[in-house]
Formats: structure tokens, C-alpha cells, sequence
């Protein structure tokens, strides 16, 4: 069956953080930027998001843009695309803006170790998927995801779902764009967390693409298969 083409969009400092020590979110790019990922959001059948990034964040993952939700609703097209959260234990609260703001489908990716009585809350705002025993097996996932017609899906992190994405091998394209910050912080989360790499299984990239935006810079990633 397969899985979709799946990128990973992030906003990080020139030291590679992507929050706080207290994993508050900091403002690291700017209006350009935003619209850049307002389009890239517009452009996909899903959006994801750890239950981390929801809980720290509570974001709405909706698109921004009039211009953008009219021209997803011509083309017969939901105004915002699918919205995921992956959640092993069905924490997501149900009060989140992810239920609140904005049409489209609604997913929670949770794992057989969820609690029966939140699994169901849940399922009374979304779609519920069951994938893995004790935490969400990301690669069954991404196999349902693509038999339910998301063939493009929009990463968002945080740091802890980009390191299970990437190192089970599902991503293809990153996009980070680096702000003129540091951050510093031996606990503030960076762009990929997760246990790490030994040296002999390090992700390769090729840069495809580079532009200077604001007071930053984007760079554009190719995730090169492992050898």
C-alpha cells in the first residue's frame, strides 16, 4: 500500500533549538516565513503534530489564509487539510483548538496502551486510529494514512514525532528555516531528539534548495535513502 510523501517543515535557531528550556514556543521567523508555511500547510492533504507539540502549543494547525481556503473549496477540497495529532496514550485534551477552529477531518493516532475511557472522548471530536501495542508503530500508521488518500502529509514536530519519523525511515523533505537567535538550553528540544544515531546509522541530506528570507535563512532538505 505504501505511504505518503511525507516532509518535515520547521523553524529553528542558529544553535538548532526549536524551543525554550521550559519548551515554550519562541517567535523565531516572520511574516514571510509564516506565509511560506501557510502555503506549504494548503498545499497538503494532512498536517501531524506530536502530542508534545499539542500540549505545549495547542495549535489549530488551520490554514491562515482567505485566498488559500477558497481555492482548497473550488477544488472540491475540505478548507483545511486533514489534521493529526499522534497521541500513544490519547492524552489531547478536548477542549483543544485543534476541535474548536476551523472545518476538516480530525485524526488521533493512538496506541493499544490508551486508556478505553479517553480513547472514547476522543472519538466524539475525531477519527480515532489504532497503530502499535504500547506506542503509536509510526510506519503502520503512514500505511493507513495512505489507504485513507493522504498521499501528502505535512509534518509539524515536534522534535520527539521528527525523530520517529525520520528514523523509521518515512520522511523525504525537510524544510528548516534558521533564525538569527541562539537559544542554548541543554534540554531545549532541537530539531530531531529521540535516543540519536550511532555513526554507521547517521540520515544523510542533500541540499536542494537555499534562500535567504528576513533576518534567516531557509534551507531545503532531500532525505537521502540509507546506503
Amino acid at each position: 500500500m505504501g505511504r505518503p510523501f511525507v516532509f518535515i517543515n520547521s523553524a529553528m535557531s542558529a544553535d538548532g533549538k526549536i524551543s525554550t528550556k521550559e519548551r515554550k514556543q519562541v517567535k523565531i521567523s516572520g511574516k514571510m516565513d509564516f506565509d511560506r508555511m501557510d502555503a506549504l500547510r494548503a498545499g497538503s492533504d494532512a498536517i501531524m503534530v506530536g502530542i508534545g507539540t499539542m500540549l505545549a502549543d495547542n495549535p489549530s494547525l488551520t490554514v491562515k489564509s482567505h485566498a488559500r481556503r477558497l481555492e482548497r473549496k473550488q477544488a472540491g477540497l475540505e478548507e483545511n487539510p486533514v489534521r493529526i495529532v499522534v497521541d500513544s496514550r490519547a492524552r489531547t485534551p478536548v477542549e483543544a483548538d485543534i476541535f474548536i477552529k476551523g472545518e476538516g477531518a480530525r485524526i488521533i493516532i493512538v496506541s493499544g496502551s490508551a486508556p478505553t475511557e479517553r480513547v472514547e472522548r476522543l472519538r466524539e471530536k475525531a477519527m480515532i486510529i489504532c497503530a502499535g501495542d504500547n506506542e503509536v508503530d509510526l510506519p503502520a500508521a503512514m500505511e493507513e494514512l495512505k489507504g485513507m488518500g493522504i498521499s501528502r502529509l505535512m509534518v509539524e514536530g515536534g522534535a520527539t514525532l521528527n525523530w520517529g519519523m525520520l528514523s523509521a525511515g518515512l520522511v523525504d523533505e525537510i524544510y528548516t528555516f534558521v533564525g538569527n537567535l541562539i537559544i542554548g538550553g541543554k534540554v531545549s528540544p532541537t530539531l530531531v531528539d529521540g535516543t540519536g544515531f550511532i555513526e554507521k546509522e547517521i540520515i544523510r541530506l542533500k541540499l536542494t534548495g537555499t534562500e535567504t528570507m528576513e533576518e534567516g535563512v531557509l534551507l531545503k532538505w532531500e532525505v537521502l535513502p540509507c546506503s
